[in-house]
């Protein structure tokens, strides 16, 4: 698919998610681009009968996101892309950018939240038939980089996703996105599940996909009168 880059600036907006700023464009560790924020919201788990608000999920995607999933999604309302596996399908495995910033509500350690990344994204692979040697290797690598990492509120973990196919990690504990990450995976397959695992068909977070779809409904809209 040949997707031109379309100029988003004029209509995105920052958004808050529990007391967590996302700005509207940010520079990811280990790129040279500026996305743009498609969509964020809460995760949260359901803990004795108690919603318990854990991390703030921002979802960035570079500029020509908005043309290539437009091909395919212009017309469609919110409603109808926040219900549809195959509109965040194709956002997970789009040939631009993406960039997932997760900032802690409840304190973390890094083994917790690897543990938990880890097995999500081995039952996603798996479900695609993609878990091989290389991918157990990948999965290892992640659990290396979060090893001895503590993540107090409103320190951030960073994913960059990018075309080639490799997974950048990174941590944000001072406010400022880093230029480069602590670990760089070469593996798209295990790249695009960890964007699945937070906005796939049972992605952890509906919050960050209603905005997402609402966002993306709207710039196909401004895009392409």
């Amino acid at each position: 698919m040949n997707c031109r880059t379309m100029s988003t600036s004029a209509s995105i907006t920052e958004l808050e998610v529990q007391n967590v700023n996302f700005p509207p464009k940010v520079k990811p560790p280990g790129s040279t681009n500026t996305l743009f924020l498609g969509g964020a919201g809460d995760r949260g788990l359901d803990i004795h009968g108690t919603f318990i608000k854990i991390t703030a999920i921002g979802v960035y995607l570079e500029d020509k996101a908005v043309d290539c999933l437009a091909d395919m999604w212009k017309g469609k309302n919110a409603a109808d892309l926040a219900d549809s596996v195959e509109f965040f399908r194709d956002i997970i495995t789009g040939d631009f950018e993406k960039f997932v910033h997760v900032t802690t509500i409840m304190p973390i350690t890094g083994q917790q939240y690897s543990e938990k990344a880890a097995e999500q994204c081995v039952a996603i692979l798996r479900s695609h038939g993609t878990y091989t040697d290389a991918e157990t290797k990948a999965v290892e690598k992640i659990m290396a980089a979060f090893k001895y990492e503590t993540f107090l509120p409103g320190s951030s973990i960073l994913f960059t996703i990018s075309t080639r196919g490799s997974l950048t990690i990174g941590f944000m504990k001072d406010r400022l996105v880093p230029e480069n990450g602590k670990a760089v995976i070469e593996n798209k397959h295990l790249g695009n599940a960890v964007l699945e695992s937070i906005i796939g068909k049972n992605g952890v977070s509906p919050a960050v996909k209603r905005s997402l779809a609402s966002r993306l409904s709207q710039l196909f809209c401004e895009n392409l009168k």
